[in-house]
């Protein structure tokens, strides 16, 4: 597979051309990729997910798509958020960007997302026993509600960003 994101100072997780998905590690069992019947796979249901974020139910709990477009991704825990890696030169100049990009962003419609606790992220059409064998990438995260919002943003002439940012519910 052919790294866009160059080794620097986040692990990126990369998808071979589908969605990435955040699964709750309490149901990664249930997560079955491509694997399974035709058009009715795991993977076909994180394909039909319309826009940049969408949850599927997985076991008792439900999986994050991040659809849109296969960007190198990376989980910044001070912001709680999914940086996307569309355009930029350098690691640093993305990452350089990401506060204002917090700040510009047009934020989408939220969703509401259930997590058990820590969230596995890696490319869908991988069955979720399988992650320790791709790219995949451990969040850790408090059990609880979230809202998850996305957005596209273009913080610099050459700098392309996508976010999806989860906040903790009280």
């Amino acid at each position: 597979m052919v790294r866009y994101a160059e080794p620097g100072a986040l692990d990126w997780v990369e998808s071979g051309g589908g969605p990435l998905i955040a699964v709750p590690e309490a149901v990664l069992p249930f997560w079955t990729g491509a694997d399974g019947e035709e058009n009715a796979s795991d993977y076909d249901r994180a394909c039909e997910v319309d826009g940049c974020v969408g949850l599927l139910p997985v076991g008792d709990s439900a999986a994050l798509v991040l659809g849109d477009e296969p960007a190198s991704t990376a989980y910044l825990p001070e912001h709680g958020t999914f940086v996307r890696w569309c355009a930029a030169n350098s690691e640093a100049e993305l990452l350089a960007e990401v506060p204002q990009a917090l700040a510009t962003a047009d934020w989408g419609e939220e969703v509401r997302w259930q997590v058990p606790g820590d969230v596995v992220l890696f490319d869908c059409a991988w069955p979720g026993t399988d992650t320790e064998r791709t790219d995949s990438l451990r969040v850790v995260l408090e059990p609880g509600s979230y809202t998850v919002r996305a957005a596209n943003v273009q913080p610099g002439p050459e700098t392309w960003l996508g976010l999806v940012q989860l906040r903790r519910l009280p």
